[in-house]
């Protein structure tokens, strides 16, 4: 199979490492990509937003299946464009994206489809911003009702500072904060059957111990050892089927990767947020513990084919994501700087660590930091206390001047994992 990836960061890297891997896959190819996916796939040149030029893309590589990666080209209809070529591309159609594209409908949507979510308002003026605020209470979550890459949120007690953010989105959401710890949950859907991947957990503040602001992910593990056996079930019947029947009832079905964001909260389980694509950094660990060919599963949904898929099969390891960002990332990030450290890694770590490429480019043979999270490192283990050790090792041996990173990802779940066994 002829497979092209739309996109360039580390949640595309691990999609192509896994189809590079896939011995069904027989060209690889990825538009625009970076410098680590160059190493497994063929790059192209192409404006990811622009439908015409992916699909003439697709055609003249031949593609039998396209993968549209990002967010922005899915609510923009790129995938519209692909399948009205007849060509098999894995993303929702600009309607269906829009359950990530604007979080005032995918609340719509959830209560048409009686999904357990936060109490929220929809805002548009700052009379209404300061009602709703009121009616919550601290802690305050506002919420940019539009794509803000992963950082449209701000959760904070401070009523100024969520007055500030609500005035700078326009439209917001504000909502009741949710309470207990947070899981990802994929799907799978070709618009009828679900197919639930393996939850993750990933840390979107920027410094240990969940301080600082938003970011679009520090780091991410998998498997969940302290969550209920049950929750996949739950979620895959409470969540994830009746939104894709909701969508399927009002003409618009959601045909892709359906990534649930969950509060497991004193109440219950409650939906944090939807997006329409594989979401960064959790695909890394995610990907890491899928044996099933990715191919296979990619182009069942895309064939509207997926009931006829056999079940996923799963490595027991476990799977730690470490991202190292740029200097004052996730403001205005520094980039230009080299990047050390790689080639150790890939000699003395590999294959149980490895490094996924997201904010870089490649000068004169040298890898430079192009952007705000530079890299993914993720290892495997058969626990989190070995598959942490592997990751922070392999970090340890990467150089960035001015880099950051989170320390503590996955430390209390291995630590209470380690005190269980």
């Amino acid at each position: 199979m002829k497979v092209l990836v739309i996109g360039g960061g580390a949640r595309e890297h691990a999609l192509c490492r896994s189809l590079s891997l896939d011995p069904s896959v027989t060209a690889l190819h990825c538009a625009p990509g970076n410098a680590g996916i160059a190493e497994v796939a063929e790059l192209h040149q192409v404006d990811v937003l622009d439908g015409a030029a992916v699909t003439a893309l697709a055609q003249r590589l031949d593609a039998e299946l396209v993968v549209v990666g990002p967010e922005a080209p899915l609510v923009g209809g790129v995938a519209d464009a692909v399948r009205a070529a007849g060509i098999p591309c894995f993303g929702p159609s600009r309607e269906a994206a829009e359950l990530e594209g604007s979080k005032a409908f995918a609340k719509e949507v959830m209560a048409a489809a009686g999904v357990p979510t936060a109490r929220s308002y929809v805002c548009t003026t700052p009379e209404e911003v300061d009602e709703a605020l009121d009616a919550f209470g601290a802690p305050y979550v506002v919420k940019d009702d539009g794509l803000a890459a992963g950082k449209g949120v701000v959760v904070t007690g401070d009523l100024a500072a969520a007055r500030e953010h609500a005035r700078a989105c326009g439209r917001v959401v504000i909502e009741e904060y949710l309470d207990g710890p947070e899981v990802s949950l994929f799907a799978v859907t070709d618009g009828t059957t679900v197919v639930p991947l393996q939850p993750a957990q990933d840390f979107k503040r920027a410094l240990d111990g969940d301080a600082g602001p938003n970011t679009g992910g520090m780091g991410a593990y998998s498997p969940l050892p302290w969550a209920d056996p049950k929750l996949v079930d739950e979620v895959t019947q409470t969540v994830l089927k009746p939104t894709v029947d909701e969508m399927a009832r009002r003409g618009t079905p959601f045909s892709g990767l359906l990534y649930a964001g969950l509060a497991i909260t004193s109440r219950g389980v409650r939906v944090i947020e939807f997006n329409a694509r594989f979401g960064d950094p959790e695909t890394q660990v995610v990907l890491a513990r899928l044996r099933t060919p990715l191919s296979a599963v990619l182009h069942a949904a895309a064939s509207s084919t997926l009931a006829d898929l056999d079940p996923l099969r799963w490595s027991d390891d476990a799977a730690v994501t470490v991202v190292v960002a740029a200097e004052n990332y996730p403001g205005k990030p520094r980039t230009g700087d080299p990047i050390d450290g790689l080639a150790e890694v890939a000699a003395e770590a590999a294959p149980h660590a490895y490094v996924l490429h997201a904010g870089t480019r490649r000068e004169d043979g040298a890898v430079l930091s192009a952007g705000g999270r530079v890299l993914s490192v993720t290892a495997t283990g058969a626990d989190l206390v070995e598959a942490r050790e592997r990751a922070y090792s392999a970090v340890g041996r990467i150089r960035l001047d001015g880099s950051q990173h989170r320390t503590d990802i996955a430390a209390t779940a291995a630590e209470a994992a380690a005190g269980r066994s």
